[in-house]
């Protein structure tokens, strides 16, 4: 977790099946400012920039071509790790509503 004052960073690690659904429950936060999904070596497949102050429904209906498109990119890859820019103070500790999140054994 890297802190810049006003905003910090988180990254999880997640299986390419969940990915879409992660990245909509990280909008309805609401402190989140940009999401960065990358694949497990590290290649940028897709980052969306959030604006403050868009209400959450407006926010997906926008999004949702780009989350789509992610989705069939991603729907069977093993390792995808998710980096999130929040908003505000970091908190002392990790993070315990953001647990790590392993790829699914299958």
């Amino acid at each position: 977790m890297a802190d810049t004052g006003k905003e910090w960073t988180e990254e999880i690690r997640i299986a390419g099946n969940r990915v879409v659904d992660r990245i909509k429950e990280l909008i309805r936060e609401g402190n989140v400012r940009k999401i960065i999904v990358r694949k497990g070596d590290g290649n940028v497949l897709k980052e969306f920039t959030l604006s403050q102050g868009m209400a959450v429904g407006s926010l997906l209906a926008l999004l949702a071509p780009g989350l789509a498109a992610l989705g069939v990119l991603v729907a069977f890859a093993k390792d995808i790790r998710i980096q999130i820019v929040r908003a505000g103070e970091s908190p002392s500790g990790p993070p315990s509503d953001t647990p790590a999140e392993t790829p699914d054994k299958e």
